[in-house]
């Protein structure tokens, strides 16, 4: 799995001209999922975004979570992140997840990212067209890949 995780003072999601989902602080996480992924990817990303202290404490250094600021988090599927650009300029997506795969993970990702968040996750809609609107804040954007654990 491999995700861009943006802290954002708001973001939403619009999907045929009416807004899906919209959050205030917090993440914004564009998720990319590969053939490979499974359940034990889902339970290491899930612990790593909620342990991120990206958040500015009261002498503005980043020491604070999102359980710390109780911000809220919207996920968005992006295939795209896993896009394979070696050869030529047209990118290829054989790296990522076939539906039957991807889309029980995507579930599987945004719920147990709700259970540790103790809050429901705002979404996207998986495979839809969307348009997303962010104010990245700080910027701070993070990309973390389940590959490179170490």
């Amino acid at each position: 799995m491999r995700i861009v995780i943006q802290r954002v003072g708001h973001a939403s999601v619009t999907i045929e001209g009416q807004v899906r989902s919209a959050i205030d602080k917090g993440y914004l996480i564009l998720l990319g999922i590969a053939e490979e992924d499974t359940e034990d990817d889902i339970r290491w990303l899930v612990n790593k975004i909620t342990g991120l202290r990206i958040f500015d404490d009261e002498e503005g250094m980043m020491n604070r979570s999102i359980m710390d600021v109780g911000g809220e988090i919207l996920v968005v599927s992006q295939f795209t992140l896993m896009a394979s650009y070696k050869k030529g300029n047209r990118p290829s997506w054989i790296h990522a997840a076939r539906h039957e795969l991807s889309i029980p993970l995507y579930h599987g990702f945004c719920d147990a990212l709700s259970e540790a968040l103790g809050k429901p996750v705002s979404t996207g809609e998986f495979g839809a067209d969307m348009q997303v609107e962010l104010l990245n804040d700080g910027p701070v954007t993070l990309c973390i890949d389940t590959k490179n654990k170490e």
